[in-house]
This record gives structure tokens, C-alpha cells and sequence, in this order.
């Protein structure tokens, strides 16, 4: 495994992230437990969850299980580091919650931090970050939530997740007021298929000094052999036939996967590299479900691209540009 640090921080964190979506809904715990230990041994130190994952009915479920594989001890909390999310909305009663159970007041910050650390069975929290923007509250209100929570010692960073490039660089200029750290790193959609966070996101990450960590590398699948798998038949025939009718992208899609077969290398694995040569970028979110997943996912770091292949992938999947750029002169 190779590591890098987080952003502008000293923080050394895997240049691939583990992602927890499914444990819960479509993995089961002690599958969750065995997928986690297989991350630790292959190096993979940068672990990501949310407080709303495991499913609409059983939010929260995806932190207990990760509360549970760190109370088997060995050292999993200390080789963590561990990150989780805050905003969406966490009572049961979906259809007409309570006030003041979701989004970004301090209020619910404080109760939403504590809730965290009691489902992972920890005191604290290494990464913790903001699922979404929060319109109605000023940034003076969460930078004194985030800083206090800083101080008593349950949460150690704060990141964003799915801002747009000016979001950043509001945040960061109101944390500079209070002589905060601000935003470390930023979570955002970003993959062959859709190019737009290099427009403004990953400009200002890298202004800014924020890691960049992108969820659904492989664009839900895409980019990991949906022809070959459509192609072949069986259980995922049918879901990869809907996700290329949906995506609208089935040429392109083909066209990438022709180019690799040539050179006999794995959709799935080269999606993840090209990701690891972008600048700003820390690391992918990985999902695997099972452990072969997660094998293929490993592989990915040690593949080096050419800039002949670079160009291709361009070719094929032609980058949006800079802000102003893309839609000015």
C-alpha cells in the first residue's frame, strides 16, 4: 500500500479509502468484519462511513457495525483513521421529523457527533465532514460547533462532502477568521465518466489545500466491465445492461473497454489508477462487497499509466476544463 498525507495536514492516510455504504444493507456483519480485517492487512488504514448509512429503515446500523469490529481490539481503532459524516436527517419518522434532527445547526451537531461516537464505540472522531451544504446556517455557527467538539477532544479534522468549488473557499475563509483549520479535504462524484468537479472542486481543493476523496470511482459500476459483464450473462447481466441504457455513455463505455482488453488490463483497476494521477486527489472510495473486490481495488494502486494510455482515456472521456474556462474564452 502506498499513503500519502491528507490535504495540508500531517495526517498520513492509504490512497485508497474503504468505504462502509454497504455493510449493513448488502453485507452482512460478519462479512463487514472479515472485509475490514482484509483492508487492515492490505494496508488500507483510511476508513469512511456516515452516521445515516444502513439503509432508510436502520440508520446508523453501518456505524454500529464498524463499533463492533473495533471492540474485538487488536489495535483496529488505533490503526483507523476514522471518518464519518454529518447533515442527513436522523429520525425515524422520515415523513414528518422532528426539528432539529438533521443539517448543519450547532444543536444538532452536538447531537449528532455524540450519537456517532456512541454507535462506533469510540471517543473520537479522526475525520469528521459535512455530507452536504447547508444553506440556511452561517459558517460562523458550525466553525464554533466544529471548534468546540475540536477542543474537548472527540473530533480531530473537518471535511466536506459534494461542495461546489466556492463552497470551499467560503468555508475556509470563514474559518481563517477564527484562526481555524477548516476544511481538510473535500468528498465529491469524480470519475472518467463524469469530469465536472475539475471544472472549480479540485481547483479549489488544491488552492486550498484540501485532499480530494472521490466517491463512486467506478461511476456505479461503468467502469468496472459492464459490456464484458452484459456480455457474458448471469446474475450481473441485467443490472449492468439498465446501468449503460441509463448512463447514456454505452460507446464511449465500449471504446474504454476495447482499449484495455488490447493491453490486458482490468477496467476496474485502471478507473481507480487514472484517479491516483489526478492532483488533489488522496484517494477513491472503494466499496467492495466482497473480498475479491477488494483485491482488484489493491492492485489499482501499484499500476502505473502511461502517458500514452492518459491520452486515450482523454480521448475517450474528454476532461471538462478549468473554470472559466470550459464555458468562457
Amino acid at each position: 500500500m502506498r499513503y500519502t498525507q491528507l490535504g495540508r495536514t500531517g495526517l498520513k492516510v492509504s490512497r485508497l479509502v474503504l468505504g462502509t455504504m454497504n455493510f449493513g444493507p448488502q453485507t452482512g456483519e460478519t462479512d463487514s468484519h472479515a472485509i475490514m480485517d482484509a483492508a487492515l492487512e492490505a494496508g488500507v488504514n483510511f476508513f469512511d462511513t456516515a452516521n445515516v448509512y444502513g439503509g432508510p429503515e436502520n440508520k446508523g446500523r453501518t456505524e454500529e457495525i464498524l463499533g463492533s469490529w473495533f471492540a474485538q481490539g487488536g489495535g483496529r481503532r488505533e490503526k483507523v483513521v476514522l471518518a464519518t459524516k454529518v447533515y442527513g436527517g436522523m429520525d425515524p419518522n422520515s415523513d414528518a421529523p422532528w426539528p432539529n434532527t438533521d443539517r448543519l445547526s450547532a444543536l444538532n451537531i452536538r447531537r449528532a457527533v455524540d450519537a456517532s461516537l456512541r454507535r462506533l464505540g469510540t471517543d473520537h472522531i479522526d475525520l469528521y465532514q459535512f455530507h452536504h451544504v447547508d444553506r440556511a446556517t452561517p459558517w460562523e455557527e458550525i466553525w464554533q460547533a466544529i471548534d468546540v467538539l475540536v477542543q474537548q477532544g472527540k473530533i480531530l479534522y473537518a471535511g466536506s462532502s459534494n461542495f461546489a468549488g466556492w463552497h470551499i473557499a467560503k468555508a475556509n475563509e470563514a474559518a481563517a477568521r477564527r484562526h481555524s483549520l477548516g476544511l481538510v479535504s473535500e468528498q465529491c462524484l469524480y470519475n472518467l465518466v463524469e469530469r465536472r468537479a475539475e471544472m472549480d472542486v479540485l481547483p479549489a481543493a488544491e488552492d486550498y489545500g484540501l485532499g480530494v476523496i472521490p466517491w463512486s470511482p467506478l461511476a456505479s459500476g461503468l467502469l468496472g466491465g459492464a459490456v464484458r459483464k452484459e456480455r457474458e450473462g448471469g446474475g450481473a447481466a441485467k443490472r449492468s445492461a439498465e446501468a449503460l441504457a441509463r448512463s447514456g455513455a454505452r460507446e464511449r463505455i465500449e471504446a474504454y473497454e476495447d482499449l484495455l482488453a488490447a493491453r490486458g488490463l482490468d477496467p476496474g483497476e485502471v478507473a481507480l489508477a487514472w484517479l491516483l494521477t489526478r492532483p488533489a486527489v488522496t484517494g477513491p472510495i472503494i466499496g467492495p462487497r466482497v473480498r475479491e473486490q477488494l483485491d482488484s481495488a489493491v492492485r489499482a494502486v501499484d499500476l502505473d499509466l502511461d502517458e500514452e494510455l492518459l491520452s486515450e482515456l482523454d480521448a475517450i472521456f474528454p476532461a471538462t476544463g478549468p473554470s472559466p474556462e470550459a464555458f468562457a474564452w
